[in-house]
């Protein structure tokens, strides 16, 4: 099953979600018939802030890209577009909550907290396979809104 970003920005090179960046994270991230967006992600020792653990920079990327996806996702559903409108991240706030191993899959949900014409806060979480608690690891806060033409990032998903 083809992914949101590889179905509607397939040329995408951002480093955190862009299927054409060989050196990327290359998240894949799904849309949920409850209205979430979830992504798999599987560190590698090239990610870690020191061994055994994911870096806090990583973590920052997989959660800005997987909301920013769920941001122009929802908005394109909303607005009844046939693709998404180009969206960028205005802020984002994340919480590192407990240590996150490097070794196992990590998992992105993502839900649309509020939504206007052209702005959706976001809401996402990461979880670790490997915590026994099944709470979040990480969560994230942020606002990401469409852009228009004369914006350096407008025609970024082509």
């Amino acid at each position: 099953m083809k992914s949101l970003q590889e179905t509607l920005a397939p040329n995408s090179i951002c480093f955190g979600c862009g299927p054409a960046n060989s050196k990327g994270l290359r998240i894949r991230s799904f849309a949920r018939p409850d209205g979430s967006v979830e992504a798999e992600f599987q560190p590698e020792s090239h990610h870690e802030a020191f061994p055994g653990m994911l870096n806090g920079g990583i973590i920052g990327s997989l959660l800005d890209c997987h909301s920013n996806w769920t941001a122009a996702y929802s908005l394109m559903k909303q607005a009844g577009l046939s693709e998404p409108p180009c969206t960028v991240t205005a802020d984002f706030h994340v919480k590192l909550r407990a240590p996150t191993p490097s070794g196992v899959p990590v998992r992105l949900v993502a839900r649309v907290k509020e939504i206007g014409p052209d702005r959706a806060v976001i809401s996402a979480e990461l979880f670790s396979t490997a915590n026994p608690t099944g709470k979040p690891t990480a969560t994230c806060i942020g606002t990401f809104v469409a852009v228009k033409e004369g914006h350096p990032a407008f025609h970024r998903w082509g």
